[in-house]
């Protein structure tokens, strides 16, 4: 079984200078249709004007990784982590029993474009922990690249859930084929460009549920880049 969901039906904030789209009941858009889809909890589409951000707050008991599409993102915790990701760059945060962050945008002219995604973690009451690891546009040409795992596996970030997240780039008779074990399912969300997937055209935003499908086949990309979440 497969449900769509398009862009324009996400939940959108302005905030002058945050605009930002949620997939899931996120601030105050509630939707009781779309709380979550297994363990993900949020998928927020944020763009961030220059010289401003998020200041200082607190987080607990949640897998948090961002995922910059264009520009650059600066971070500093409560754990002592300072770094600016850019594109291709997965950030995991786990915030365990609590951490406390910023999330900002450094640059003097141009928006930060990223994905903030939230899971709900497989235990509650960890030790707070923080990871980065850069995913070249190669690593992402034409196939899935596993960017999270709770293991990491394949050098991926490690995440305290059982869910596996891949990222890939397709453009034209570039394909890449997943087939999520039995019991199992997916969640693909077009980050930016079209693709169609398992026959189905999506574009940027749009977002596709599968349950029970034996495979989920991406193909006939134009400057697609999509995130497909294997869940339990």
């Amino acid at each position: 079984m497969m449900e769509l969901r398009r862009s324009e039906e996400r939940g959108h904030a302005d905030h002058g200078w945050l605009k930002s789209f949620h997939s899931f009941s996120f601030a105050e858009y509630r939707d009781p249709a779309h709380l979550g889809f297994g363990a993900l909890r949020v998928i927020n589409e944020d763009r961030v004007q220059p010289g401003t951000g998020f200041g200082t707050h607190g987080h607990r008991d949640m897998e948090i990784i961002s995922y910059v599409l264009e520009g650059a993102l600066e971070h500093k915790d409560s754990l002592g982590n300072g770094s600016v990701i850019r594109p291709g760059s997965v950030q995991r945060m786990s915030a365990g029993t609590g951490v406390r962050h910023s999330e900002y945008n450094p640059s003097a002219s141009e928006d930060v474009h990223f994905l903030q995604i939230w899971l709900e973690p497989a235990v509650r009451g960890a030790a707070p922990s923080y990871e980065e690891k850069l995913f070249d546009a190669a690593s992402k040409r034409g196939r899935l690249r596993l960017v999270a795992s709770p293991d990491g596996r394949e050098d991926s970030v490690t995440i305290h859930q059982d869910a596996l997240v891949y990222a890939a780039l397709l453009d034209g008779a570039e394909a890449a084929v997943h087939a999520p074990a039995k019991g199992r399912r997916a969640y693909v969300h077009v980050a930016r460009g079209e693709v169609s997937v398992n026959g189905q055209a999506l574009r940027a935003g749009d977002a596709l549920k599968a349950t029970g499908e034996r495979e989920i086949r991406l193909e006939a990309g134009r400057g697609a880049e999509v995130l497909l979440f294997d869940l339990a």
